[in-house]
């Protein structure tokens, strides 16, 4: 299986414009959409200075518009930073326009400044976030309901019953806990197996008897290419920007696979999370852990050597998977 990871930030040193980057985005996935690749995964940060993705309703909306059979994973949307129902309107319109086809991890968010930007309090993320699930819950049934204090209704209702997919994120114990309490699945953004045996001890206490969990179980940048070294020499400085500002965002309580502290390239080669491979090394990437996540655009690289890549996987390494062991 393979998906398509974008979050569409531009260093100040790439050659490529916004406006460019998205529209090549949208290329990427109604090309990707009819080469058997299996979704596409999008992200949320605010404020940044290097454009990182901002509107990932609107985006998942155009992803899943541009194609037939994508799924869009929104991994993770910031819950607290957005108004309930008009998230339980929006995801509901995406829904009906491509049934099925959304997946919403619920995340928490963690930077001070996008707290600030919207007038959050922090301290009450998790709070905020398992109000809003309730809330959108609610909402989904198409009836009305009390919320806070006043009538609200929200129609018409998604064409997923009961309710568009939705799944609990967080790297600490409490978004475990709360994933099992909510009755929904959990994703968290690192792989914790202890993590992921409280969220089923957890729902095995409750009683729920759905409980799923996955958390990242490979790297999370795959390109390929015929001579890695070569592309490391074009691409390096986009991957260490994108490590290294990604790094400069994280807190004490906030764990993920993506977060890789390097100085140089040799440790983003070092890390297991950027990995570019030749094509047979990608074969044996998804015969062993059953899938590879394409980065195309990461760190602002030149979009025609994302096109490189998803060319190489199309005509090297789908055939050759296709074909058996």
């Amino acid at each position: 299986m393979f998906n398509l990871r974008f979050d569409l930030r531009i260093p100040p040193f790439a050659g490529v414009t916004h406006a460019e980057q998205y529209r090549c985005m949208l290329e990427m996935v109604k090309w990707a959409d009819t080469r058997g690749f299996a979704g596409a995964i999008i992200s949320e940060h605010h404020g940044t200075e290097d454009g990182f993705m901002s509107a990932p309703l609107a985006i998942s909306a155009a992803i899943l518009g541009a194609t037939d059979n994508l799924m869009c994973t929104l991994a993770a949307l910031l819950v607290p930073y957005h108004d309930p129902l008009r998230l339980a309107e929006d995801i509901a319109a995406i829904d009906l326009m491509a049934p099925g086809r959304l997946a919403v991890i619920a995340g928490l968010g963690y930077r001070e400044s996008e707290f600030e930007m919207f007038g959050k309090d922090r301290t009450r993320r998790g709070r905020d976030t398992e109000e809003a699930i309730s809330v959108m819950q609610k909402a989904w049934t198409g009836q009305p309901f009390q919320y806070q204090g006043r009538t609200a209704r929200v129609t018409p209702r998604p064409a997923t019953q009961p309710h568009p997919l939705i799944m609990v994120g967080g790297s600490a114990p409490a978004s475990a806990k709360r994933a099992a309490r909510m009755r929904l699945p959990f994703m968290p953004p690192i792989c914790d197996q202890e993590l992921i045996d409280l969220y089923y001890a957890e729902a095995a206490e409750i009683g729920f008897e759905g409980a799923f969990a996955m958390a990242p179980h490979g790297p999370g940048l795959v390109l390929v290419a015929d001579d890695p070294e070569a592309l490391w020499a074009r691409i390096g400085p986009n991957m260490l920007h994108d490590a290294q500002t990604y790094a400069s965002w994280q807190y004490p309580d906030q764990r993920s696979v993506w977060h890789v502290e390097a100085t140089c390239i040799a440790d983003l080669k070092a890390s297991g999370q950027f990995e570019v491979l030749t094509p047979d090394e990608c074969i044996g990437l998804v015969r062993s852990k059953g899938m590879a996540t394409l980065h195309p655009l990461c760190g602002g690289i030149d979009p025609a050597i994302g096109w490189e890549t998803l060319e190489l996987v199309v005509n090297k390494v789908m055939p050759a998977l296709a074909a058996g062991p």
